[in-house]
C-alpha cells in the first residue's frame, strides 16, 4: 500500500511540475516578464488582488506577449484602421458634430445619452470574445491605486519602455508598453508615452472618453479626442 502511494504522489508531481501553481511568469528568452494567474478563451491574464476581484488581461488586444505594441483602435470602433480622424470616424457623419451614437448633447448630433459602450462597439469584446472587455473609468482608477507603478526602459532586454505595475496586495505584476497613440496616419510618442482606452465616455462632452495616461513621469486617467487611436488592455467579464 506504501509503495501503491508513493507512486501515485510520484505521478502528481510529474503531470503538475510547477504548473500546479495558481500563479507563474510569462517567459521570454528565459526572462520573468509579467504575472500570468490563468487564461480563458486563449489569452492570459493576472489576478492583481484588487477589491473589485477584476482581472487584467496580460497584454494588449492585438498584441501576443505583454511588449507588443498591439492594435490601436478609436473608441467605439472594433478595427484598426490607417486614418484616425473625425473624417474616418464610424460613429459620425464625417465631422464631430455629427455624432451618430454615444451622445449625450444634441448640439454634436443624435441624442441617445450613451456612455458605455455597448459590447458590439468594445474593441476587446469584439477581437477576444464574450469574456473580455474593456475596463471602464472606474476600473482604470482601481487599477492605478492597487499598484505601485514605475517607469522601465528596454524592460527585460526587450527595447520597450513602459510602467510595470506590482500589486500592493498580492505582488503580482502587470507590464504596459509605452505604444504612444495614432492621430491621422500617423503614430506618435511611440516609446514615450502610453495612451489606453476605458469604456466611458464623459458625460458631459460626447466628443470625449476617458483613458489611462502615462508617461517615466506621470501615470493617471485622462480623456481625450474619440477618433484617436489608442490601445486597449481588456479584462475579464
Amino acid at each position: 500500500m506504501r509503495k501503491m502511494i508513493y507512486a501515485l504522489m510520484a505521478l502528481v508531481m510529474m503531470f503538475c511540475g510547477t504548473g500546479c501553481s495558481s500563479k507563474k511568469k510569462f517567459s521570454s528568452n528565459g526572462k520573468s516578464i509579467v504575472t500570468i494567474s490563468g487564461q480563458i478563451a486563449g489569452h492570459t491574464y493576472v489576478d492583481l488582488g484588487l477589491p473589485s476581484g477584476t482581472k487584467w488581461a496580460t497584454y494588449n488586444v492585438g498584441a501576443t506577449k505583454p511588449t507588443e505594441y498591439g492594435d490601436y483602435f478609436a473608441w467605439g470602433e472594433t478595427e484598426p484602421k490607417e486614418d484616425y480622424s473625425w473624417s474616418t470616424y464610424k460613429w459620425c457623419k464625417g465631422s464631430s458634430r455629427s455624432m451618430t451614437k454615444y451622445c449625450t448633447d444634441s448640439d454634436y448630433g443624435t441624442l441617445d445619452n450613451k456612455t458605455v459602450l455597448d459590447a458590439e462597439d468594445d474593441a476587446a469584446t469584439a477581437n477576444w470574445g464574450s469574456a473580455w472587455r474593456m475596463p471602464t473609468e472606474e476600473e482604470i482608477q482601481e487599477l492605478l491605486e492597487g499598484c505601485d507603478w514605475k517607469w522601465v526602459e528596454d524592460f527585460n532586454g526587450s527595447g520597450v519602455n513602459g510602467r510595470l505595475g506590482t500589486s500592493k496586495s498580492n505582488g503580482s505584476t502587470i507590464f504596459l508598453p509605452a505604444a504612444g497613440y495614432r492621430f491621422d496616419a500617423g503614430l506618435n510618442f511611440a516609446g514615450d508615452y502610453g495612451f489606453y482606452w476605458s469604456s466611458s465616455l464623459v458625460e458631459y462632452n460626447s466628443l470625449i472618453a476617458y483613458f489611462l495616461y502615462f508617461n517615466d513621469g506621470d501615470i493617471y486617467w485622462l480623456n481625450d479626442t474619440r477618433s484617436i487611436g489608442r490601445s486597449v488592455r481588456a479584462v475579464l467579464r
